[in-house]
C-alpha cells in the first residue's frame, strides 16, 4: 500500500522534469543560435554605408531625413509620393529607416546593427514556428542554423537598403506562426491576426504576396490538414482531445492544450507497477484499449478537406491580387519594370538558370556578387539543362510526395517563392540576386533537415555521420558568411569583390567610379565610369556621374557634354538639370543655371538640393531675396538641410538681418558646420 501512494508521487516527479527538459533545450537552442549569428556577422557593426541604393534610401533621402510627422508618414503610404517613385510602395519600411535616422542619425553602424536585429528574430521564430508545427526539435533547429548563417543571406543583412527584406520577413514569421496557432483553435480573433501580420509583411514588401500558397503547403505538411486519417474510430477521435499532446500528434489530430480535468483509466495505473519494459509494453497496450485505435492507414487525400482550406484563404489571397495588380501598374508608371531591356525569350531562359543557379549557390556559395549583369548570350545547353533538372526534381518530388511530403513543401516553398523576382516581368536590370533567397531557400533548407536524416536512416553510425556532417557545415558556412560580411565594409572594397568574381559588370564600374568621386578621387572616377560606358553605351547613370566628376574637376565643358547626354537619353533626369545648372553656375552662366534648376525642381518638387543650388545662382546675380527664398523652401523641404542654413544665415547677416542670420547660424552649427557662427562671432554680430 505504501509504495502504491508513492507512485503518483513519482510519477509526477518524473513529469515536472521531463517538462522542464522540453523547454531548456528549446531555449539554449535560441541562445545557441543568437550566439551564432551575432558572432558571424559582427563585422558589420565596422561597415559604412554602400553608393547603391543606400543614398537614396537614407543618406540623400529628404524624407528619411525629415524624421517622423503626419506628413511624412503620409508620404510613406501614399502610391503617388516621391518616396513611391524613388523606391516602390513598402511603407514599413520607410518608417523604420525614419525611426532609425530619428533615433541614430546618419550613423551607419546603428542601421546594420537594426538590420541584424530583424535577422536574428527571424532565424529564432523561423526555429520556435517549426518546432511548434512539426515537434522535431534538431530538423527545426537545423533549418534555422543554415538560415542564420547561410552566406546567400549576407546581402539581405548587410546592405541598409535591403531593409525590406529582413523587415517583411519578420512579418512573415509572425504569419505563420499566428497561422499554427490558428489551425490548432480556428476562430476569427486568431484569424485577424494571421491577417494583420499578412498587411503588414505586405506593407513592408510586396514579395509576400505568396505567403497564402506558403500557408497551403503548411496545410499539407507539415500540418496535414489535406489528408483524412482513417482507422480511428469517431468516438476514439473525439476522445482524443483529453489525452496529452503526443498521443494528439501521433494520430494527425489536431493539437490543443491538455485539459485540467483529464482523468486518466485506474487500469493504466495498475499496469505500471511491474518492471521498466514490461510497463512501457504495457502502458502501450493500455492506451490501444482506451482508444479503440486500429493500425493508422496510409493519408487519403479529399478535395471535401482541401476546399476549406482555400476558402478560408480568400481574405489572403484576395489582398495579394490587389497589391500585386496596384504594385505592377505602379512600377510600369515610374519605371522600375524593364521588360523591353530584355525579349521575353531571354527572360525565360534566364530564369530557369536562376532556379538551377540559386540551388547550386545554396550547395557551393562562391562568387557571391551584389549585382550579377545579364550574360551576353545565353547558352541554349544551359537552358535546356536546367528546364531539364527542374522537371526531373519535380517529378521525383511528386513520386515521393506521399512517403516524404516534405519534399513536396520544400520544393514548391523555393519555387513558388521565387515566381515574383525569377526575372520573368523583369524588376531592375540584374540576371538573379542574392536577396531574393532570403524567404525561398526556407523551402531547400526544410528538404535537406528532413530528407538527409531519412537517407541515412538505415546506416549504421547515422547519428555520429548527421552530427558530423552537421558540424563541419555549420563552420564552412560560418567562415564564408563571415568572409561576405567583411566585403560589405564600405563601396571599394565591395565593388574591388564585384568586379573580381563578375565579368562586363557595368554597374559595379559605375557604383566604384561614383563611390571614388564622393572621395575625392576624380581621375579613378572618371576612369571606372567610363569603363561603365564602354561596357554599356546606353547607362545614363554612368553619364551623369562622370559630368560631376569632371564638374568636381573643374573641366565644366566637359561635364557638360556628358550631362546633356544623359539628359538627351532620359529628358525627365532632375538630377543631371540639377548637375548641368552647377556647371554653367562655374563658368558664370547664372540664367542658364537658374534654367536647369528650375526644370529640375519642374520635375522634382522635393529637390532640396535644386532649391539651395538655384539661391546661390540667385545670389550670383544679386537677388539676395529670391536666394533666401530658395534656402527657406529648400529647409522647408529638408530641416535638417545644413548648406542651406549656412547659406540664409550668410546673406541674412550680409542685408543686415542679425537675428535671422544668427538664427541660422547657430542651426547650422547645431548640424555640424559652426564656420559661419564662428566668423559671426569674432565680427559681433552673434552675441
Amino acid at each position: 500500500m505504501e509504495d502504491e501512494e508513492t507512485m503518483p508521487t513519482s510519477q509526477g516527479m518524473l513529469n515536472s522534469e521531463t517538462t522542464q527538459h522540453k523547454i531548456l533545450i528549446p531555449v539554449l537552442i535560441c541562445l545557441a543560435l543568437t550566439i551564432l549569428t551575432v558572432i558571424t556577422f559582427w563585422s558589420l557593426k565596422d561597415c559604412g554605408f554602400i553608393h547603391f541604393d543606400d543614398d537614396l534610401y537614407v543618406y540623400e533621402n529628404d524624407y528619411v531625413q525629415s524624421g517622423l510627422n503626419a506628413n511624412i508618414i503620409g508620404q510613406a503610404f501614399s502610391f503617388s509620393s516621391e518616396l513611391e517613385k524613388k523606391c516602390g510602395w513598402a511603407p514599413l519600411t520607410w518608417l523604420s529607416l525614419m525611426l532609425d535616422y530619428q533615433i541614430f542619425g546618419l550613423n551607419p553602424h546603428a542601421y546594420h546593427l537594426m538590420n541584424l536585429l530583424f535577422h536574428l528574430m527571424n532565424t529564432v521564430l523561423l526555429f520556435l514556428i517549426f518546432h511548434r508545427m512539426t515537434k522535431k526539435l534538431w530538423p527545426s533547429a537545423f533549418i534555422a542554423c543554415l538560415f542564420a548563417i547561410h552566406p546567400l543571406h549576407v546581402e539581405s543583412v548587410a546592405w541598409i537598403a535591403d531593409r525590406k527584406d529582413v523587415l517583411s520577413t519578420f512579418f512573415c514569421m509572425l504569419t505563420m506562426g499566428a497561422y499554427s496557432y490558428y489551425v490548432e483553435h480556428p476562430g476569427f480573433r486568431r484569424y485577424f491576426f494571421v491577417l494583420l501580420f499578412f498587411v503588414l509583411g505586405l506593407m513592408a514588401k510586396s514579395m509576400l504576396v505568396t505567403l497564402p500558397f506558403v500557408l497551403l503547403l503548411l496545410d499539407y505538411w507539415p500540418l496535414q490538414r489535406f489528408q483524412e486519417i482513417t482507422g480511428i474510430k469517431p468516438s476514439a477521435a473525439r476522445d482524443c482531445s483529453t489525452y496529452p499532446i503526443p498521443l494528439r500528434s501521433a494520430f494527425g489530430i489536431g493539437v490543443s492544450t491538455i485539459k485540467p480535468d483529464h482523468k486518466v483509466p485506474t487500469e493504466v495505473f495498475k499496469l505500471l507497477i511491474s518492471d521498466k519494459q514490461k510497463k512501457k509494453s504495457k502502458k502501450k497496450q493500455a492506451i490501444k484499449e482506451t482508444l479503440e485505435v486500429k493500425k493508422p492507414a496510409d493519408p487519403e487525400y479529399k478535395w471535401s478537406l482541401i476546399y476549406p482550406l482555400l476558402w478560408e484563404k480568400i481574405p489572403l489571397f484576395i489582398l495579394a491580387i490587389f497589391l500585386s495588380i496596384l504594385e505592377y501598374t505602379d512600377a510600369q508608371r515610374v519605371g522600375y519594370i524593364k521588360n523591353e531591356a530584355f525579349p521575353l525569350g531571354v527572360r525565360i531562359g534566364n530564369a530557369f538558370i536562376s532556379y538551377i543557379a540559386y540551388m547550386g549557390k545554396m550547395i557551393w556559395p562562391s562568387n557571391l556578387a551584389v549585382f550579377y549583369p545579364y550574360p551576353k548570350f545565353l547558352v541554349p545547353w544551359q537552358v535546356l539543362g536546367s528546364v531539364f533538372l527542374l522537371i526531373v526534381i519535380t517529378l521525383v518530388v511528386i513520386w515521393r510526395a506521399k512517403k516524404f511530403p516534405y519534399l513536396a513543401t520544400g520544393w514548391l516553398w523555393y519555387v513558388g517563392t521565387l515566381v515574383p523576382v525569377i526575372g520573368i516581368v523583369q524588376l531592375g536590370m540584374q540576371a538573379m540576386a542574392d536577396r531574393y533567397t532570403y524567404i525561398p531557400l526556407i523551402g531547400l533548407f526544410i528538404m535537406v533537415a528532413w530528407g538527409v536524416p531519412d537517407l541515412l536512416k538505415k546506416w549504421k553510425y547515422q547519428k555520429e555521420i548527421l552530427l558530423a556532417s552537421s558540424a563541419l557545415s555549420i563552420l564552412c558556412l560560418s567562415i564564408i558568411t563571415w568572409t561576405q560580411v567583411g566585403y560589405w565594409q564600405d563601396s571599394i572594397t565591395l565593388f574591388d569583390h564585384t568586379l573580381k568574381v563578375t565579368d562586363h559588370n557595368w554597374l559595379a564600374y559605375d557604383s566604384r567610379g561614383a563611390a571614388y568621386k564622393d572621395l575625392g578621387n576624380y581621375q579613378q572616377a572618371i576612369e571606372d565610369l567610363s569603363r561603365a560606358i564602354e561596357i554599356k553605351p546606353g547607362y545614363i547613370d554612368a553619364y551623369n556621374n562622370r559630368g560631376i566628376a569632371y564638374k568636381d574637376l573643374g573641366n565644366y565643358s566637359q561635364a557638360i557634354e556628358d550631362l546633356n547626354r544623359a539628359i538627351e537619353m532620359k529628358p525627365r533626369f532632375a538630377e543631371a538639370y540639377n548637375n548641368r545648372g552647377i556647371a554653367h553656375k562655374g563658368l558664370g552662366n547664372y540664367r542658364q543655371a537658374i534654367e536647369d534648376y528650375s526644370r529640375a525642381i519642374e520635375i522634382r518638387p522635393d529637390y532640396a538640393d535644386a532649391y539651395n543650388n538655384r539661391g546661390n545662382a540667385y545670389n550670383g546675380l544679386g537677388n539676395y531675396r529670391q536666394a533666401i527664398e530658395d534656402y527657406g523652401r529648400a529647409i522647408e523641404i529638408r530641416p535638417g538641410h545644413v548648406a542651406a542654413y549656412n547659406n540664409r544665415g550668410y546673406f541674412s547677416l550680409k542685408q543686415g538681418d542679425n537675428i535671422s542670420g544668427c538664427r541660422d547660424a547657430r542651426k547650422a552649427c547645431e548640424l555640424g558646420n559652426c564656420k559661419l557662427l564662428e566668423v559671426a562671432n569674432i565680427r559681433g554680430l552673434c552675441r
